[in-house]
């Protein structure tokens, strides 16, 4: 698997885990305090873009995972629950690191 693939993946979960969490800020100020309507439009429709893109790339880097569907989806998902994004990119990365291992000691036993 090229690097790309997990950097745009780690990239996305990144920008959509902070984008998440100044939309739930952009939330509390519009519903408890009655301000920032205009910033919670805004950041929401920024989200949701960022989110679609989070989509495609998470599925992206499962699909040359060979990623089981459910750990696909719970990745998929981990976008929509502030901080969760954080934590999946975390697993993600080792998941990878791992896999590059695993291939790296099978390539040097054959050899």
């Amino acid at each position: 698997m090229k690097p790309v693939v997990l950097t745009r993946y780690r990239v996305m979960a990144w920008i959509t885990g902070c984008m998440l969490l100044v939309l739930c800020l952009c939330m509390v100020l519009k519903y408890g305090f009655d301000t920032g309507e205009k910033a919670t439009l805004y950041v929401s429709q920024a989200h949701g873009l960022f989110f679609m893109i989070y989509l495609v790339v998470t599925f992206d880097l499962s699909s040359k995972m060979k990623w089981k569907f459910e750990r696909m989806l719970l990745t998929m998902v981990a976008g929509t629950i502030p901080l969760a994004s954080f934590f999946a990119e975390r697993k993600a990365v080792e998941a990878v690191r791992e896999r590059d291992l695993v291939a790296a000691g099978a390539g040097a036993s054959t050899a």
